[in-house]
C-alpha cells in the first residue's frame, strides 16, 4: 500500500528565481576559523591535559614500585630471620646429638636411656632458649625421655611419630604448625627433629618443639601501616599470622598469592609480588601482596595490603593532579565563555530549527543576525526550508492521488469479479466492511487493518479464472464442479503473486477457506497454522454468504447466521473473530436488509446481544457443513 502510494509522485521543478546561486552576494563576514583558533589559543586545554597525564603516569608508576619494594623488603627480612632461626636450631640439635653420643658412650638403649646425664642434657637444652617449649630423646626402640613446659597432646604425639619415622630413614623432619594449650594460653608450635646415629648405626631421634611466639611478635611488629603479614607452609596451611583474622592450620589456598606459591613448589626461590582479589563475605577486596620463600623450611612469608591502602599515595597524587587540572580548565573556560557563546547561541537556534524540520514542520525558519559563516548558513537553511515545504506538499498531494487511484483500482477489480456472478454482487465490499469491523473490535493495529482492507477486497479475485458455466450455474454445483470452484483461492494468489507490493495480502486471498479443524482448502491447515488475516476474512465471508441469496439457498436472517457461525467457532472458524463479530452486531454496527428466507429458525430475543442464547445452537451435520462451504464460494 505504501509502495503503491509513491509510484508516480514526482518532484516539482525548482523555479529559476529560487536557486541559491541567484541570491545577492552576502556581506563581508568574519571567518569562523579565526574565532575557533582564538578560543583554542586562550584555553590551551589539550596540551595541559597531555602534560599532566604524562607526569601523573610517571609518578604513579614510581609510587607503585616503591610500595612493591617495601613489601619485598619486609617479606625478605622475615624470611631471612626464619631461615637464620632454623639454622641456629639445627645447629643446637646437632650439638645436643653429639653431647648425647658422648654422654651415653654411643649407647642409648633401654638401660642407658634413663641415665641422669641424658635427662640433664635435655633440661639444659630446653632452658637454653625461651623459644624451646619441649624436647625429647627416643632410642631405637622408641623409648625415651623428655623435658619441657608443655605436655604433648594427640596431635603433637602424631607429629612425634612422623618425626621418628623420618629419623629411622635418616632424615631430618620439620613438622606442621600446631596449637597446643600452655595453661590457659594457646601456643603455636612446630616440631623439629634430627636422627641420632653413631658409626653409621641408628641410635634414635632427638626432637624439639619450637614455640613460634617469636615469629608472631615479629609479624605483629610488621602489621603496622596496613600490612597483613602471615606465614604458610608448602601445602598452603597457615603457620602463624600477625592478625587474629587467620587461624593456625587454616587452608589459605583460596588466596591467589598463596596458591601461586604452592603451585611453584620447590621452584619458588625468589620473592614475587601479585595483585589479586580476596573474598570478604559477599564482597571482593582488591589486594596487593608479596611472598618470599623460606627455603630451609619450605615455608613462605606473605604480606598483603588492600590495594586502596597500598596505592593511597598514588590516588592522593591523582586527586591532587586532577583537582589542579580542573581548576586550570575552569579558569580557561571562564576566559573563553564570551567567545563560546558567540558560537553556540546561533548553533543552538539552527539546531532547534533543524529538529523542527526533521519532525515535519517545514514552516520553521532560523532568524539569525551574524557576520560569520553561521549567518550565511542560516539564510541557506531558510531557503532550503521553503523549497522543502513546497516539495513535501507536492509529494503529499501526489501520494494521496496515488492512494485513491490504487484503492479505486482494487475496488474496480473486485467489482469486476462480483459482476461475473449475479448472486455475489457487492460481496467483496461487504466482506471488506465486516472484516474491518472485526479487526477494529480485536484492536489490531493500523498496518494490519490496511493489509486486511486490500486482502478482503481481493479475496475472491481468483474467480476470474473460473469458467462461467460453473461460476454462473443457477443450481447447486456437482462434486467435480465444486473441486474446480475451490481452485479460485490458489488462482487468485497466483494472479497477484508477481506484484511484490501485495505479498502481505496473499495469505488472506489464498487461505480464507482453511478451517481450524483442518477440513478446509486448499492445504488443509489447522489452528495457528492459518494466518490471522485469513481467519478474520473467513468469519466475514461466512457471515455474508449466510445472509445473501445463493442459487441453492435463501438468505438466513442475521440472527440465524450468527447462531450457525457461533456453532462453528473453535471448529472451523476462529473463536475470537466470531466473538468480535457477535459484539459488533450486538452494538448495531451491522445492518442487513430483511429478505425472504428458505425456512424459519427460532431465535432467542437476546441472540443479537452479548448475552449467550438460552437455547443452544444446533450442531451442523456433515451435509450442512458441506453446503455452507459451497455457499461461501
Amino acid at each position: 500500500m505504501k509502495s503503491a502510494a509513491t509510484l508516480t509522485a514526482g518532484a516539482p521543478d525548482l523555479h529559476p528565481g529560487s536557486s541559491l546561486s541567484s541570491t545577492a552576494p552576502p556581506p563581508l563576514r568574519i571567518p569562523i576559523l579565526y574565532v575557533i583558533l582564538g578560543v583554542l589559543l586562550v584555553i590551551s586545554i589539550v596540551p595541559m591535559y597531555f602534560y599532566s597525564a604524562q607526569v601523573e603516569a610517571i609518578n604513579r608508576d614510581r609510587l607503585k614500585t616503591n610500595e612493591m619494594l617495601l613489601q619485598n623488603t619486609v617479606t625478605r627480612s622475615l624470611a631471612d630471620d626464619l631461615s637464620q632461626h632454623q639454622r641456629s636450631l639445627r645447629m643446637m640439635l646437632a650439638n645436643l646429638s653429639s653431647a648425647i653420643q658422648v654422654a651415653s658412650g654411643g649407647d642409648i638403649g633401654r638401660k642407658n636411656i634413663e641415665a641422669p646425664e641424658l635427662r640433664a642434657l635435655l633440661e639444659n637444652f630446653v632452658s637454653s632458649s625461651d623459644d624451646l617449649a619441649y624436647a625429647t630423646l627416643l632410642n631405637s626402640d622408641a623409648k625415651g625421655i623428655s623435658a619441657g613446659r608443655i605436655s604433648p597432646d594427640a596431635f603433637l604425639q602424631r607429629e612425634l611419630q612422623h618425626a621418628y619415622d623420618a629419623a629411622r630413614d635418616g632424615r631430618a623432619y620439620n613438622g606442621q604448625a600446631l596449637q597446643v594449650e600452655d595453661g590457659k594460653i594457646p601456643r603455636t608450635v612446630v616440631l623439629v627433629s634430627s636422627p641420632v646415629s653413631y658409626g653409621g648405626r641408628f641410635l634414635g631421634m632427638v626432637g624439639a618443639v619450637v614455640d613460634l611466639q617469636f615469629l608472631i611478635r615479629r609479624l605483629h611488629e610488621v602489621s603496622g601501616g596496613g600490612l597483613i603479614p602471615y606465614v604458610v607452609d608448602s601445602q598452603g596451611r597457615l603457620v602463624a599470622a600477625g592478625t587474629p583474622q587467620y587461624v593456625t592450620g587454616q587452608d589459605m589456598k583460596s588466596l591467589e598469592i598463596v596458591r601461586n606459591f604452592v603451585d611453584e613448589g620447590n621452584k619458588a626461590q625468589l620473592a614475587a609480588t601479585k595483585e589479586f582479589a580476596e573474598q570478604d563475605g559477599k564482597t571482593s577486596v582488591e589486594m596487593l601482596g608479596t611472598y618470599s620463600p623460606v627455603t630451609a623450611l619450605d615455608w613462605a612469608v606473605v604480606v598483603q595490603k588492600p590495594r586502596l591502602e597500598a596505592y593511597r599515595g598514588v590516588y592522593e597524587m591523582q586527586r591532587t593532579a586532577r583537582l589542579l587540572a580542573v581548576l586550570a580548565t575552569l579558569l580557561s573556560i571562564g576566559v573563553s565563555i564570551f567567545a563560546a557563546r558567540r558560537i553556540t547561541n546561533p548553533l543552538q537556534i539552527l539546531t532547534q530549527s533543524s529538529r523542527a524540520l526533521a519532525r515535519g514542520d517545514f514552516s520553521q525558519r532560523a532568524h539569525l543576525r551574524s557576520r560569520t559563516e553561521i549567518g550565511e548558513l542560516a539564510e541557506t537553511f531558510n531557503t532550503m526550508s521553503e523549497e522543502l515545504e513546497q516539495f513535501v506538499e507536492d509529494l503529499k498531494r501526489a501520494a494521496e492521488e496515488n492512494r485513491a487511484l490504487f484503492l479505486g483500482s482494487i475496488q474496480m477489480l473486485a467489482g469486476a469479479v462480483d459482476e461475473k456472478d449475479p448472486y455475489t454482487r457487492g460481496h467483496s465490499d461487504r466482506v471488506t466492511r465486516y472484516s474491518l469491523l472485526i479487526a477494529k473490535e480485536l484492536k489490531l493495529d493500523a498496518a494490519f487493518m490496511e493489509t486486511l482492507q486490500i486482502s478482503a477486497q481481493l479475496h475472491d479475485v481468483g474467480k476470474i479464472g473460473i469458467e462461467d458455466r460453473i461460476l454462473k450455474k443457477p443450481g447447486a454445483l456437482t462434486a467435480e464442479e465444486f473441486e474446480v470452484m475451490k481452485t479460485h483461492t490458489t488462482k487468485g494468489a497466483n494472479i497477484l503473486r508477481p506484484v511484490t507490493q501485495l505479498a502481505a495480502m496473499l495469505p488472506g486471498i489464498e487461505l480464507h477457506h482453511e478451517a481450524l479443524d483442518g477440513r478446509g482448502y486448499p492445504y488443509g491447515l489447522k489452528g495457528d497454522q492459518i494466518p490471522l488475516l485469513a481467519r478474520v476474512i473467513a468469519v466475514a465471508d461466512t457471515f455474508d454468504a449466510l445472509t445473501t441469496n445463493r442459487p441453492y439457498q435463501h438468505a438466513h436472517t442475521p440472527e440465524e447466521a450468527l447462531k450457525i457461525i457461533q456453532n462453528l467457532a473453535g471448529k472451523r472458524l476462529d473463536p475470537e473473530a466470531v466473538a468480535a463479530l457477535m459484539a459488533v452486531y450486538g452494538r448495531g454496527e451491522i445492518r442487513i436488509q430483511r429478505i425472504s428466507i428458505k425456512r424459519a429458525v427460532a431465535v432467542a430475543a437476546d441472540a443479537a446481544a452479548d448475552v449467550p442464547p438460552t437455547v443452544p445452537a444446533p450442531a451442523l451435520s456433515a451435509a450442512e457443513a458441506a453446503n455452507l462451504e459451497r455457499s461461501r464460494v
